[in-house]
């Protein structure tokens, strides 16, 4: 007898590997693979991950994929930004005095990640007097491929 997804499911365990257009892998619950690029973090745990469906947990294309899945099933899914974590939006750029950086000897660079009361933003453009930063996701505006296998189905 075959376990499907449907909307009584609610928790279930599934493996994933996300990937750009252009095949740079920027995430996955499979150690070798996080290994093979070069994405591996020793303090993570590389296991199924928990989800539970309809709680917001996950980005809707995602979530959606999962629908009618098997338990063992696996299969690969283009998701548009409209399904992911949208288009970049100009509400979440921030800018802040150069002299904020300079009172916490920090030398702002393009690209820089910083942790602001705000939450983590990427310096992106800096001027004499001010630094702008991006609080979009990184992921924001990307078209991502999944390869998601349900490892398991909770009741």
């Amino acid at each position: 007898m075959s376990e499907e997804i449907d909307e009584n499911v609610i928790t279930l365990k599934v493996h994933y590997t996300g990937k750009l257009k252009n095949g740079e892998v920027f995430d996955s619950s499979i150690e070798e693979i996080a290994k093979e690029a070069g994405i591996y973090n020793p303090s993570r745990d590389y296991e199924p991950l928990e989800v539970k469906l309809g709680s917001g947990q996950l980005i809707p294309g995602f979530e959606k994929a999962l629908m009618n899945m098997k338990a063992g099933e696996k299969k690969e899914v283009t998701i548009p930004p409209e399904e992911g974590y949208g288009h970049e939006t100009q509400e979440l750029f921030n800018t802040i005095k150069m002299e904020v950086f300079k009172d916490a000897d920090i030398e702002p660079e393009i690209g820089m990640l910083l942790e602001t009361d705000m939450g983590v933003g990427v310096v992106h453009e800096i001027k004499e007097d001010e630094v702008t930063l991006n609080f979009n996701h990184p992921l924001t505006g990307k078209t991502l491929i999944f390869i998601i296998e349900v490892v398991e189905i909770l009741e």
